[in-house]
């Protein structure tokens, strides 16, 4: 269906509305002034559009706008990428935003907060809206490129990428080519750096383990004479601390028996003589290999000093001298491929190559599209009060590469038979531009997979049999997709499958909007009012109920 509801609060000049939709072909009509445009600008709103602090109404504190809609599989799939889905409503999806009194919005996408940003990328998945002045952007080369693209199916996005990626790469290359000789001195520094290195080799972790033997050698005597005394006290003969401990520990062993008590200190001191002995043992083989090694001592002199002096020299700890070999052997590697001209150049063609391929591609489908929209947008034409008018799509050859492909794009018009084609912006009348533009927006629609079409007043400066035209278009649509439009013409009007009528209200001296599905005499009416004014005649009357009868 498309859109199901919408909720207006102190949006404008609508205090409060709720209104449901339905689908097919729904008109919104009304007085001038009353606001019809009101609902298209609220739609704007929450699907992404610029908020602004006027659309607070007089006297509120703050607008707000939400809608409902059938959530297609193709916005499912965006949600979900989002973080946005929200289970309980797999088939809805609900939009919702507020403006404050200081044009501050705020945006929820089923309940969970949402940028603009993702509201207007969600928006257009959703509607496809045609505005009144929607002649003005075929004087716009990329609108009118994006127009054909969008019937040729041409992937611009992918063709955009490829463009930049080609333009990094001839950057990076023209970079190199200009930068040769500082590179040059640079690889020249960090290898000069990495060899004064190298002649130490510094491993991860080895400052750490030679300043632990360093101190140990530096005090091999000390510790030698320590291990020696310790020795001595706890194995000297009878005099030792262990036979000592030996002796305490039969004493005690032949008294348990009397006195329970000692079993326990028994224990405690066979356990010490036991590690006692462990320690005995230990302090032997350490004096057995531990000798003063003057030799290693000056080997580990030597050695520290380098570290130490090459770590002044670079300013850095000498812990960090292997770190900083890795940084640097990294650098030298980046340098060594920016420097390589040929790996650039080939990785510059690869790109260049990717992108020729794409945008041939895109100037095929571009030239198989041209003249078949051409043809559909000449043929809307004919019953669009352009007898014999002929529109052509002109395809004219770059003289280099841009990002959007290897032609422009221009639409060109012959408003009548017997004319020569001219670009649109060439085209002196109003009304003609403004039928052309409606021509292209039904033709387009058809194409883009937006559940809900509004044309705002696109119908502006057309009359009487190409009106009735207009409206069987839009009908037309209705039965594949839900459209809405905006209008003054009864003879659209009359083709509507539903009717919405906007009015307006005083409430003290604030004017108030409000909109109401009319149908039977009320419909009948408000025909006849959009035929002759605000009298209705008995012949304007049944000449409503004609239109109306003929319309459906």
């Amino acid at each position: 269906m498309g859109l199901r509801r919408i909720v207006l609060r102190d949006f404008v000049i609508v205090d409060e509305l709720d209104l449901d939709f339905s689908t097919g072909f729904s008109v919104l009509t009304g007085e001038t002034g009353a606001g019809k445009s009101i609902l298209i600008d609220a739609l704007q709103l929450v699907t992404g559009a610029r908020s602004d602090a006027a659309t607070v109404r007089e006297g509120a504190l703050r607008a707000e706008v939400s809608a409902e809609f059938d959530c297609p599989a193709q916005a499912r799939i965006w949600l979900e990428a989002a973080g946005l889905q929200d289970a309980r409503a797999d088939e809805t999806l609900l939009m919702r935003r507020t403006v404050d009194l200081q044009g501050k919005s705020r945006g929820w996408i089923n309940g969970s907060p949402a940028t603009a940003t993702q509201m207007r990328e969600i928006g257009e998945q959703l509607i496809d809206i045609h505005g009144q002045h929607a002649w003005q952007s075929l004087t716009r080369p990329e609108a009118v490129r994006g127009l054909l693209d969008a019937y040729a199916k041409v992937d611009t996005a992918a063709l955009a990428a490829l463009w930049q990626q080609w333009r990094s790469a001839a950057k990076s290359l023209a970079d190199a080519q200009g930068m040769q000789s500082s590179l040059q001195r640079e690889r020249e520094r960090l290898e000069w750096q990495i060899g004064e290195l190298d002649k130490l080799s510094p491993r991860a972790g080895e400052w750490e383990e030679i300043t632990t033997d360093h101190g140990r050698l530096s005090n091999a005597q000390s510790l030698i004479d320590a291990a020696q005394e310790a020795l001595d006290l706890l194995d000297a003969g009878e005099a030792g601390a262990a036979a000592a401990v030996g002796q305490a520990t039969h004493r005690l062993a032949q008294q348990q028996h009397l006195e329970p008590g000692f079993a326990q200190m028994t224990e405690v001191l066979e356990s010490s003589l036991a590690q006692m002995e462990d320690t005995v043992h230990t302090l032997r083989a350490y004096l057995r290999k531990t000798d003063l090694d003057p030799q290693r001592l000056e080997q580990l002199d030597q050695r520290m000093a380098m570290w130490m002096s090459l770590a002044r020299r670079y300013k850095c700890a000498p812990a960090e001298l292997p770190k900083l070999v890795t940084a640097w052997t990294g650098e030298l590697a980046r340098l060594e491929a920016a420097a390589d001209l040929a790996a650039l150049d080939a990785a510059e063609k690869a790109a260049q190559s990717a992108y020729l391929d794409q945008a041939r591609a895109a100037s095929h489908a571009r030239a198989k599209a041209a003249p078949q929209l051409a043809v559909t947008i000449t043929q809307t034409m004919q019953g669009l009060g352009m007898q014999g008018g002929r529109f052509e799509v002109a395809l004219t050859k770059t003289t280099q590469a841009q990002q959007c492909g290897l032609e422009e794009v221009g639409f060109l018009v012959a408003g009548h038979s017997g004319s020569a084609p001219r670009q649109v912006s060439k085209v002196a009348s109003g009304g003609e531009l403004s039928r052309l533009a409606l021509a292209i927006a039904v033709t387009t629609s058809r194409l883009g997979t937006a559940q809900t079409l509004i044309f705002d007043e696109v119908d502006a400066g057309v009359g009487g049999a190409v009106a009735q035209t207009v409206g069987r278009l839009m009908k037309q649509l209705g039965g594949d997709r839900q459209v809405l439009a905006v209008t003054h013409l009864p003879q659209v009007a009359s083709c509507a499958d539903h009717h919405l009528l906007v009015s307006k209200r005083l409430r003290g001296n604030a004017t108030l909007s409000a909109v109401t599905a009319v149908q039977g005499e009320s419909r009948v009416a408000e025909i006849a009012r959009m035929l002759g004014g605000e009298r209705l005649l008995t012949t304007t009357l049944a000449h409503a109920k004609e239109m109306l009868r003929s319309g459906q």
